[in-house]
């Protein structure tokens, strides 16, 4: 059987992506100080008086070892019927060569390698998140075989093998213990705070890592389709998108430079001096347009996080200013995800007390939202945890344990209405609930009430006036008496309660389509919608594959920095409108004064890079503290 490319092999195409952007981002470095110490040089010999040809010499080095990779670089661009804005400072080197104006093309090549650097180093954040998933995953596993133990690669696995985890080791696969009891940290892949237990048919998360114990697992899946493998594929997607302010500064060059082109053919058209053709090029290179708007992207990302918010693609922070509907998650979002037992009734065949020593066995073994809570009310009724095997957790189907010599079901009243089981349940009510059965026998039902967040109301409030959008609704698997009961306390009108992922996913996907949605939630269940929606914010400390769909991570459970995230975000992009604008705008004043013969090309560079300066200056502001972040009342 031919197995799919392993993890093992997404690790090593993601070490070359990486040394391939080391590289490049080497090689501005180094051409931008190549051009600082050639133009100090030529500055220098030029105040010794030593002949025109010695004074030339470092800005001859610059041009060829510098000005000719860059220009390289704009040809094959220009092959490739990409008219960026950087090829006016193309045509500039070039034009400065030709026309031995030496001092003017090294200073093009100063500002364009300069520019190119920074905008590598600002979308080029997120690669050492993914070096070090990368780093983090283990190539090989021990596989059982005839019982014997032996090391294969990860694409040797194979669905249904045995695989032995020694102690502390990563788990290289997505399986179900067999044999071994335990416990996995699997905080990096769930955001749980807490060590999972694991016995026979507890699942175990690829990228988990072992306890002190040894565990055999069954292999469920391929590794390269594995939960590690698809956090992989989300990084790597996240990464090679570009920040869509980037895009907007290609969308202004478009006009930009064949605008300039016109008044610079113009000029020396009208005055016969191929100098001002030069001298126009020179102030219009649009730096503004390639060092502002990263600045300002890099800017906000270090305030962001600052506050607690971690901007995974830059991409949203453009975004997230225009959505104009605000889609919510319930548990964990709008309310604090601790739910707390509330009421528990149970049938007259059973005990109190030993329906929940049952419940709480079983789920100690669980990461459902609920199982906190009845172990909490175990723990505080003094009622000691059982021995119990044979743990399964199946998507609809509820958690099922054996405890004992008894088999401990914990599902919805759903699910014990499709089996047939005759129960006497109490009449629904607001609140979540769960439905406990001992013996294929109806022992009780808990009710459970999870609080809206003391912010919620004010925060959904806010939205329209604030933030401008049009809808906000509340998207939930929970039942919809809970759900109302929510909207309700926290002021949302528009409710879709008892949706599965695939139903959360198709409505988010329709509403994207009318109109720009921003989602919020904090459940591995919210992954998929949270990357159809324009933006997606994972929140809570997530670390699991939630975060890593989501455009941003707000770490601290706040709604506050939630408004946070959206103020910074109208803030960067006014800035960076303005930074780049304005820069423009001066630039074309430059340009004039150029074709009217007044500016030449060196003073030009000179004048351009004080309106680089001016253009960097502006977008620096959007790093600063303001005094109020938020307006939540």
């Amino acid at each position: 059987m031919k197995i799919a490319p392993s993890t093992s092999a997404s690790v090593a195409t993601l070490s070359n992506t990486a040394d391939s952007k080391t590289l490049r981002d080497r090689a501005q470095v180094v051409i931008a100080t190549l051009a600082v110490v050639g133009i100090v040089v030529h500055l220098v010999l030029r105040l010794a008086e030593v002949s025109s040809q010695l004074q030339s010499a470092p800005l001859v080095l610059v041009l060829l070892l510098g000005g000719l990779p860059l220009v390289g670089e704009l040809a094959v661009k220009l092959f490739r019927r990409e008219f960026g804005s950087d090829l006016l400072a193309g045509i500039s080197i070039v034009t400065s060569v030709l026309l031995d104006e030496y001092l003017a093309g090294s200073l093009v090549v100063l500002m364009l390698s300069g520019g190119e650097a920074l905008e590598v180093y600002a979308i080029g954040s997120a690669s050492s998140v993914l070096d070090a998933l990368a780093r983090r995953m283990p190539t090989s596993a021990h596989r059982i075989r005839d019982g014997q133990l032996e090391d294969i690669s990860l694409n040797e696995v194979a669905v249904g093998d045995m695989l032995t985890i020694l102690p502390h080791e990563t788990s290289p696969v997505d399986g179900t213990v067999v044999e071994g009891r335990g416990s996995m940290d699997e905080s990096y892949l769930t955001g749980e705070p807490y060590v999972i237990s694991k016995v026979p048919g507890s699942s175990v998360l690829s990228g988990a890592v072992n306890g002190q114990s040894v565990l055999t697992v069954r292999t469920e899946k391929l590794p390269v389709d594995s939960r590690y493998a698809k956090i992989m594929a989300v990084m790597k997607a996240s990464e090679q998108q570009r920040p869509r302010l980037r895009r907007l500064g290609d969308t202004l060059g478009a006009w930009y430079t064949p605008f300039a082109l016109l008044v610079a053919g113009t000029a020396w058209a009208y005055s016969g001096e191929a100098i001002r053709f030069l001298a126009v090029l020179v102030v219009a290179t649009p730096c503004p347009l390639l060092i502002a708007i990263p600045v300002a992207i890099i800017g906000s990302v270090s305030l962001a996080a600052k506050r607690g918010i971690i901007i995974k693609d830059p991409s949203v922070l453009e975004q997230a200013p225009t959505c104009r509907i605000a889609i919510f998650d319930k548990t964990g979002t709008l309310t604090y995800g601790q739910p707390q037992l509330t009421d528990s009734f149970v049938d007259a065949a059973f005990s109190e007390e030993e329906v929940l020593a049952c419940a709480a066995s079983i789920e100690q073994y669980s990461k459902h939202p609920l199982a906190p809570a009845v172990l909490a009310a175990a723990k505080a009724r003094g009622i000691a945890l059982r021995e119990t095997s044979a743990v399964s957790e199946r998507p609809g189907e509820g958690l099922t344990g054996t405890v004992g010599a008894h088999v401990v079901s914990i599902t919805s009243r759903k699910a014990v209405a499709a089996l047939g089981i005759s129960a006497a349940l109490p009449p629904t009510a607001g609140g979540l609930e769960c439905v406990i059965l001992i013996d294929s026998r109806y022992a009780a039902t808990y009710r459970f009430r999870d609080e809206p967040r003391s912010d919620g109301r004010s925060f959904i409030k806010h939205l329209k006036p604030r933030h401008g959008f049009n809808r906000v609704l509340l998207l939930s698997g929970d039942r919809e008496s809970e759900v109302r009961y929510l909207a309700e306390k926290i002021g949302i009108t528009e409710i879709h309660a008892g949706q599965t992922p695939e139903q959360k996913l198709a409505l988010v996907r329709t509403l994207t389509a009318s109109d720009r949605t921003l989602f919020m939630g904090d459940g591995i269940n919210d992954a998929p919608a949270l990357t159809a929606a324009t933006v997606g914010i994972a929140f809570g400390q997530a670390h699991d594959v939630t975060a890593e769909a989501a455009g941003a991570v707000v770490l601290d459970s706040s709604l506050e920095r939630v408004d946070e995230l959206l103020h910074i975000s109208a803030r960067m992009r006014r800035i960076a409108l303005q930074s780049a604008m304005g820069g423009i705008a001066l630039s074309i004043v430059g340009m004039f004064i150029a074709a009217a013969g007044s500016l030449p090309p060196v003073a030009g560079a000179v004048a351009q890079e004080l309106i680089d300066v001016f253009a960097v200056l502006n977008a620096l502001r959007v790093a600063w503290v303001p005094k109020h972040l938020s307006d939540i009342e």
